[in-house]
């Protein structure tokens, strides 16, 4: 009997530290809710001082500073001195699709094999991800989930982080292809370097993915095919403008090519990386390319440039009317987007311009604008609140944060173990 109690403790131990590391997605919302005597920073530049917001069936309703009171079934939360944003938006992430960098068995971002257009990262997408929650914390609420591996590395989607699964999380599948470009720089070009042998392996591999779209294209102007071409079939939302083109690359030899594509193919082309931009600025306004400015935090390209050149680069485009956004490669990276975009406005953003870096501007790039990116009325509530600046990362504490109207918990691993210690030592 004494061995039967000893193993249902030791039973009910583990489920109760399972059950501190499992956070439920929250129900639908089911009441309007009123956030009142609010900083709102709404995403598009504009700032209402004292305003108040209402959202109901995870829809904003009404945004400004003199909303009709809110009716006797709604939920009023009193937000004085605090700040309410948009929920920021992570490009360019295999959140959900990596859970340890070292561990083989966790990591489902590759694919075997060189061009894979058909590939689609969502289905591997791991709602269940612990990482997911951190992102949460610092007002993250939405991501872009890519593939990588080989050129053509397959089709991502964007997620919103509070679901059950990848049916529940998808806020839009397929938003993108993308293709990694391989690096163009000659020997002694600097940091992204490469032997001349591999250059011209590099160009090769260039004209054989031309060589695959133009195949691919011609393919769907075909009434009838003999044969079904699964990796054809996959470019049709592609060639139809349903789907944009993510094309990731750095330098200006680069993205001349990738402007060449978007011309010769008529296709929606993003730049991603985009390091060198801020040089022909110009060029990627006149042929409408967007920029996903990634990794601010690193050091330049070239060694003459100015090491603090990748804190310029997203002012330089704001000033030539380029529409680029932040990332921050990675998974767990994604939690300082805030505070990178914050970096961005202490070289020649303003706070505004650095917020829309990384909601509006990001859900323009992903598809994704007439749905969230601010806080617009008709827009879903994606909402998160700070008691501080949010691209600060001193004085940010997110203290709520709702996901299509639905309030979201905002406890992590990282904040038990946080708890856990310093009731140990005696600090709490």
């Amino acid at each position: 009997m004494k061995r039967q109690l000893i193993l249902l403790s030791l039973t009910l131990g583990m489920y109760t530290v399972r059950a501190q590391e499992t956070i439920s997605p929250a129900g639908p919302q089911n009441k309007p809710v009123y956030l009142t005597n609010a900083t709102i920073h709404v995403g598009n530049g504009q700032v209402i001082e004292n305003g108040t917001i209402a959202f109901s069936h995870g829809k904003i309703t009404a945004v400004g500073s003199n909303i009709p009171a809110a009716s006797s079934d709604a939920m009023v939360l009193d937000m004085k001195g605090q700040h309410v944003y948009p929920g920021i938006i992570a490009p360019e992430s295999n959140l959900g699709l990596v859970e340890f960098e070292s561990v083989r068995a966790t990591i489902d971002v590759r694919e075997v094999g060189e061009i894979n257009p058909s590939v689609r990262s969502i289905i591997a997408y791991n709602a269940d991800s612990k990482v997911i929650n951190t992102l949460r914390s610092n007002g993250i609420l939405l991501a872009q989930v890519t593939p990588e591996g080989g050129i053509v590395s397959g089709v991502s989607s964007v997620v919103q982080l509070d679901a059950w699964n990848w049916e529940d999380a998808a806020y839009k599948t397929d938003n993108a292809l993308h293709f990694f470009m391989p690096p163009l720089a000659p020997l002694g070009g600097g940091r992204g370097a490469v032997p001349n042998d591999r250059l011209k392996a590099a160009l090769e591999q260039i004209e054989t993915v031309r060589t695959f779209f133009r195949e691919a294209k011609a393919y769907q102007k075909e009434g009838k095919h003999t044969a079904t071409n699964l990796k054809f079939e996959s470019m049709r939302k592609l060639f139809n403008r349903e789907q944009k083109l993510f094309i990731h690359c750095d330098l200006v030899k680069e993205m001349l090519v990738a402007i060449d594509f978007a011309k010769e193919f008529q296709l929606d082309v993003v730049i991603v990386g985009g390091a060198d931009s801020w040089l022909i600025a110009d060029i990627l306004k006149q042929n409408n390319i967007p920029v996903v400015l990634a990794q601010p935090h690193a050091l330049p390209v070239m060694q003459d440039d100015d090491v603090d050149q990748p804190y310029k680069t997203a002012a330089q485009l704001q000033k030539a009317g380029v529409l680029f956004c932040l990332s921050n490669e990675g998974f767990w990276q994604q939690r300082n987007l805030g505070f990178e975009a914050g970096t961005a406005s202490t070289y020649g953003l303003t706070k505004e311009e650095a917020l829309s870096a990384i909601t509006l501007n990001a859900a323009k790039i992903l598809g994704i604008d007439k749905t969230t990116g601010s806080l617009e009325t008709g827009k879903d509530a994606n909402i998160a609140i700070s008691t501080g600046d949010i691209l600060d990362m001193k004085s940010s504490v997110i203290t709520r944060a709702f996901i299509q109207g639905r309030e979201i918990n905002l406890d992590n691993k990282q904040k038990q173990l946080y708890e856990k210690y310093e009731k140990k030592y005696g600090l709490k």
